[in-house]
């Protein structure tokens, strides 16, 4: 068996000269922010070589799109600098219709928001 790490999404990035380095974080099970959300806590890292990296991005990419295709992961159109954030008053957002995908718990990675 091989060892295999979870994480909840990348935490940063970081280029230097031709090595590329990538903090994968984890939610913590004990630590909170001041809204009493779990913190995101560095677990380990990843470097690549410039091209690594870029090989590895084109992969994510064809997986995501399968992801999207499949229905799995729905893409949110990209904002411009005019568009300002879309805020929703509790009697906007009412009671999910049918089609309406279910709402996300707090816990989810800010990757897929």
């Amino acid at each position: 068996m091989h060892d295999e790490l979870y994480t909840d999404g990348v935490g940063e990035i970081t280029v230097s000269g031709t090595v590329v380095r990538v903090d994968l974080v984890s939610l913590s099970p004990t630590e909170r922010d001041a809204s009493n959300a779990p913190k995101s806590v560095f677990r380990q890292r990843l470097i690549f070589s410039v091209e690594g990296f870029a090989n590895s991005v084109d992969v994510m990419q064809n997986a995501l799109q399968g992801l999207v295709d499949a229905g799995a992961v729905r893409r949110n159109p990209p904002r411009t600098l005019r568009d300002p954030p879309r805020t929703t008053s509790s009697a906007e957002r009412g009671a999910p219709t049918p089609n309406s995908p279910p709402p996300r718990s707090p816990n989810v990675s800010t990757n897929f928001r």
